[in-house]
């Protein structure tokens, strides 16, 4: 099946016509394209020197928050007091970290400049967030992603200290529980976020929860 090429006309095709979980080619990263992208179950994924790739892969990694698993061993880091959280305080420190920490076996990245300056402007917006987990005077971990009715996309994660990144993912479920948020897209599995209790499920599933989930109102603005 042909891959669908986006025009300047705000529309993507249904995500059961996906080629290998590519729904479509083009277009922009305009906000008003990210959150209808966001709200068919759709994200932007690429490279630079590539043309935008709108993603929309089956099966699909979710983290339902009820499902929250926290180990023994974080539990003492937690208790610990080594790490203190704080929400939407540096969104744009947090997303520079995701696109230029080094990651093991991975070459780098796809979160371009053009893609930071898409998700700061949703975070001016109001949809985007960040978690940063600071030791003492220094953001140490974190993680960012858009929250739309009762579901959070999570984006990209970083860490500079062991466990950071585990860190501000427990402490956003934590958060998310307080306003009645039913699960996180994590998109892709990584057995970094499966340790913690995501488990992967068909994109059918996953389209299924996402219209729920989107039954609800947004709330708008910084989480504080």
């Amino acid at each position: 099946m042909p891959i669908y090429l986006l025009t300047e006309k705000l529309v993507f095709p249904p995500v059961d016509g996906a080629e290998n979980g590519i729904v479509a080619i083009g277009g922009d990263l305009s906000t008003e394209r990210l959150l209808l992208a966001y709200r068919n179950g759709i994200f932007p994924w690429y490279s630079d020197e590539e043309p935008i790739v709108w993603h929309a892969p089956d099966p699909r990694f979710v983290l339902m928050i009820e499902d929250l698993h926290v180990s023994k061993s974080m539990r003492r880091v937690l208790n610990s007091k080594k790490f203190k959280v704080s929400f939407d305080t540096n969104f744009q420190f947090v997303i520079q970290q995701c696109a230029t920490v080094e990651r093991v076996g991975q070459d780098g990245t796809w979160i371009t400049n053009d893609m930071q300056n898409a998700f700061i402007n949703l975070h001016e917006e109001g949809f985007a967030h960040s978690v940063e987990v600071w030791n003492q005077d220094r953001i140490v971990g974190g993680l960012y992603g858009v929250c739309l009715g009762k579901v959070f996309f999570a984006e990209s994660m970083f860490h500079t200290e062991s466990n950071a990144s585990k860190v501000a993912l427990i402490c956003l479920v934590n958060f998310l529980k307080q306003i009645d948020v039913q699960f996180i897209d994590a998109q892709v599995y990584t057995s970094h976020v499966e340790s913690l209790g995501a488990k992967n499920i068909s994109r059918n599933a996953f389209m299924e929860l996402l219209k729920s989930a989107l039954n609800f109102d947004t709330f708008r603005g910084k989480w504080i």
